[in-house]
């Protein structure tokens, strides 16, 4: 269960919403600059909104009342960016373990293999970052927040830059993720024919409100 309420510059709303393993992903839509990337930067805790609170679960992650804000790295949120984001001077093997480091006291969810096979990512594993496509880049950064071990995975527009062909490869790829994973997951996107191959309902942020989109 996902339960957020706070106020960032032009967004003010109230966001309750449970994904369950039969429904893990909600679509966020709306124009450009209408703040779907601040929201999902405030749920990660890389920006900290004037006033609210965002709980995950049982866990509150955010009280602007009580003084609480849990650090990034405490969050259990995983962020997929428009970009692949990789270390550069690391392959691919290096680049999926590097989210290991911080679950050395805890259990994964998942198996590296299991993952790495998921995605296809074993032709690719010697790989530095910059011997990659873009689609590949993102797969290697979708192994890499599954290995974290996350609560929630945010996806900020992933498909960015793609071509249709890796576009639908992609998309491929995650809806293997929400059928076999069942990782609650928020998406954001311009192209709602996404949202459709994920089977994902879409929530409109417009003018600082979330509108249900039939």
């Amino acid at each position: 269960m996902l339960n957020c309420q706070f106020e960032y510059h032009q967004a003010d709303f109230t966001l309750q919403v449970e994904l369950t393993s039969q429904a893990p992903v909600l679509g966020i839509v709306g124009v450009s600059g209408s703040g779907k990337s601040s929201f999902f930067k405030c749920l990660a805790g890389l920006l900290q909104p004037q006033q609210g609170k965002i709980q995950l679960n049982q866990q509150i992650l955010l009280d602007s009342q009580q003084g609480i804000n849990v650090p990034v790295h405490q969050r259990n949120i995983a962020f997929i960016f428009q970009q692949a984001c990789l270390f550069p001077h690391l392959n691919v093997l290096q680049n999926i373990g590097y989210a290991q480091r911080w679950k050395q006291a805890s259990a994964p969810k998942f198996a590296s293999s299991y993952i790495v096979e998921l995605l296809g990512l074993v032709p690719l594993l010697k790989r530095k970052a910059h011997q990659l496509s873009g689609g590949e880049a993102q797969r290697v950064a979708i192994a890499r927040a599954l290995l974290s071990s996350p609560d929630l995975l945010l996806l900020d527009e992933p498909t960015t830059g793609l071509d249709l062909q890796l576009r639908q490869q992609l998309l491929s790829f995650l809806n293997t993720i929400r059928q076999e994973l069942a990782i609650p997951m928020l998406y954001i996107t311009h192209h709602l024919e996404e949202l459709e191959q994920l089977n994902a309902p879409q929530l409109c942020l417009a003018e600082g409100r979330l509108h249900y989109q039939d």
